[in-house]
């Protein structure tokens, strides 16, 4: 019998197979489309997957600006942060996130469903999030994929 096949295999930083994936968002549900974005940065649908290691994937979402929430969410929901200083609680909407920036709003709901210590911080920075249809990252031949055919 070979003992070596029973053997737990841990990915460590070196070891790690990372991709580059791109992930077209027009149409998409916002929410449904992110959770899968988290699981694609922290690399749960590898079979290697090892929890205290970034062993994701890069990714690439491209036409942020044209992703979809259900309902009146775009106003009813709110965002709030404090500044730190006295009085300084902020709220704000996804349709303000919005008009400041595609990006803004999904980094926000993607960073919020990553671990909070920091390996979350490490895996956000794997995240790049572009408002039109173009992308700046060819150089790492990306693949496209369909995100809905994640589970």
């Amino acid at each position: 019998m070979d003992t070596l096949s029973f053997k737990t295999v841990s990915v460590n930083k070196a070891t790690a197979q990372k991709e580059w994936v791109v992930v077209d968002a027009e149409g998409q549900v916002l929410g449904r489309m992110c959770t899968k974005v988290a699981k694609l940065l922290r690399g749960k649908y590898k079979p290697s997957f090892t929890p205290n290691v970034d062993c994701g994937d890069n990714v690439i979402i491209i036409n942020a600006d044209k992703v979809q929430m259900t309902g009146n969410k775009w106003d009813n929901r709110s965002y709030v942060h404090y500044t730190g200083f006295p009085g300084g609680q902020r709220i704000c909407t996804p349709r303000d996130m919005m008009n400041k920036g595609a990006d803004r709003l999904i980094r926000k709901v993607v960073k919020g469903m990553l671990p909070k210590n920091r390996l979350g911080d490490r895996l956000i920075t794997n995240l790049f999030i572009f408002a039109g249809a173009e992308h700046n990252m060819q150089a790492q031949q990306p693949k496209q994929i369909d995100i809905n055919t994640l589970k």
